[in-house]
């Protein structure tokens, strides 16, 4: 059974998730007050890519951080623990990843990945990896080593993959396709490009080369997805330009007065206004390989009549989804069902440290759904006394 999504994340010492845990549907929507813990969620998820691809320290410089700016100020470990649970297809679980990483040597010290046919460990300096069925696949045998190489982040990220057994490697992949587009800002989407990594940075840089690079089947999906939102849009090109560099146009037709002429007008990304390079960096990133994206605050610079075909696409994408939104327009887009399971409420308690619950499970919320629409139970409920009722429910359990 091959692990399909993530579904539960258990954090400690994160920035301000400290006994942290949360439940991922396919589709999320965090939100809650301004400095909740909305933003620092998709960092953590981010971060956990980052481990299994073994490049923290470039992840940090584009942040601009250290590495102590990420363990919680509100205790005194120094480690970050966490727990990531996965699940197939069904919803059944399909495994789970935990591991204890330290700042200070930049690598995690302790990992098990715990799946339904093979372990992985490392502690003390040595990695195993062991089948746990009766009957292990043919050839397959257990094995133990030291480990006598310095890395970055999981002990995944410099592994040899012919090493691996296929569900270790299903794993790595799941977390290492997650995406995360939470700095999107226009100066980055309209600047030229000439990097062929293939992937968008987390600000939207490198977006003419990522389109260049798309294959045609692909850019004709984007382009069509885009028509529906810009009737005028005629085409996206990534134009190449000297020495390597690619330059973002867009052209569309515009018909004159008493005239059945259809003149083209191209646009070269520095005139193209800012919701539309953010509608094409979040587009685009649907026709990618990656299995899990990450958008914060998703109606920035979008034209609120286009806000609900972004949502739309998003709910609807093959890919998991977590987004963050301050809009109540936002949570009035989706179905009661998808609003019932995927909007998450983060809040901070009197400690400083951010907890969260399903939005529409708190009974006051329940009630109102029942009612209004899902944005309309939002704009109606005062959040600075949400954190009262949460705490006046009762606990699993009792």
């Amino acid at each position: 059974m091959v692990a399909d999504r993530i579904n539960r994340l258990e954090v400690e010492n994160f920035k301000s998730l400290v006994n942290f845990e949360m439940n991922l549907p396919k589709f999320s929507c965090l939100i809650g007050l301004n400095g909740a813990g909305k933003s620092t969620v998709l960092q953590f998820i981010d971060f956990l890519s980052q481990l299994v691809r073994g490049d923290i320290k470039s992840w940090l410089a584009e942040r601009k951080w250290k590495p102590a700016d990420l363990k919680s100020k509100l205790t005194k470990k120094v480690n970050i623990e966490f727990c990531v649970r996965f699940c197939n297809e069904d919803g059944e679980p399909a495994g789970r990843w935990e591991a204890v990483y330290n700042p200070t040597k930049n690598h995690c010290t302790k990992e098990r990945i715990d799946l339904l046919d093979f372990v992985l460990t490392t502690t003390s300096g040595e990695i195993e990896v062991f089948c746990t069925k009766p009957s292990p696949p043919q050839g397959w045998k257990d094995w133990k080593s030291q480990i006598t190489f310095s890395y970055e982040g999981s002990i995944l990220s410099s592994l040899k993959e012919d090493l691996l057994p296929q569900s270790i490697l299903e794993c790595k992949k799941q977390l290492a396709e997650i995406k995360s587009l939470d700095l999107l800002a226009p100066e980055h989407l309209r600047q030229r490009t000439r990097e062929s990594s293939g992937t968008l940075g987390l600000g939207g840089q490198n977006l003419a080369s990522f389109l260049h690079e798309m294959n045609e089947s692909k850019r004709l999906k984007l382009l069509s997805m885009l028509k529906k939102a810009y009737p005028r849009l005629q085409g996206l090109a990534a134009k190449s330009l000297r020495s390597g560099w690619k330059q973002l146009e867009i052209s569309e037709s515009y018909q004159e007065p008493d005239s059945s002429f259809l003149p083209v007008m191209t646009t070269e990304a520095r005139h193209v206004n800012d919701g539309m390079l953010r509608m094409i960096a979040i587009l685009a990133e649907l026709q990618s390989e990656n299995r899990f994206l990450l958008f914060d605050e998703i109606e920035n610079g979008i034209n609120p009549e286009l806000v609900e075909f972004v949502i739309s696409m998003l709910v609807d994408a093959k890919q998991q989804v977590l987004v963050t939104t301050h809009s109540p327009m936002i949570l009035n887009y989706l179905e009661d069902d998808v609003a019932r399971k995927g909007v998450i409420y983060l809040y901070k308690t009197a400690k400083g440290v951010t907890q969260t619950i399903p939005f529409f499970s708190i009974p006051s919320l329940a009630k109102k759904l029942d009612m209004m629409g899902p944005g309309e139970a939002f704009v109606d409920t005062n959040l600075n006394k949400l954190a009262d009722e949460i705490a006046s429910m009762p606990k699993e359990g009792e």
